[in-house]
């Protein structure tokens, strides 16, 4: 996941758990974001299509939390924009011949997902209200 789309979603989630329930528009978001409204509008659909939003469209449209703050974890968060690996992978295919080129993929893929366990679960112990609430 080496991107910025968990820290998009995450401060896209905040700003509307922060909004009380009103409609914030995409351009809002995109201003507090310092991102283009499009990329804004983007990770809303992806947020939506995971259940963490709703969006109304037309002139006083916006998006607003689908569900409480306490119920969306920000593991649950994680898991929605997550692509590759977190730590990455090889750019060409290591040599079938060598001893380590053989078998590191499947090795790293292994730690990965340890790695990767570990990081939800840690994500897990913590809600949206939680890291929300940071910014009292």
């Amino acid at each position: 996941m080496n991107n910025s789309r968990f820290a998009i979603s995450l401060h896209i989630l905040v700003l509307l758990e922060k909004a009380n329930g009103e409609l914030l528009s995409s351009d809002y978001m995109a201003g507090s974001i310092n991102i283009n409204p499009v990329l804004v509008r983007k990770e809303l659909i992806n947020l939506r299509e995971h259940g963490f939003v709703m969006s109304k469209e037309g002139k006083n449209g916006g998006a607003t939390l689908a569900k409480a703050a306490n119920q969306i974890k920000l593991g649950a968060i994680y898991q929605s924009v997550k692509g590759n690996y977190l730590l990455g992978s090889h750019k060409n295919d290591p040599n079938p011949l060598c001893e380590v080129g053989r078998d590191i993929n499947k090795h790293l893929a292994n730690l990965y997902e340890e790695t990767e366990r570990r990081l939800v679960s840690e994500l897990d112990k913590q809600t949206l209200a939680d890291f929300s609430a940071r910014f009292e």
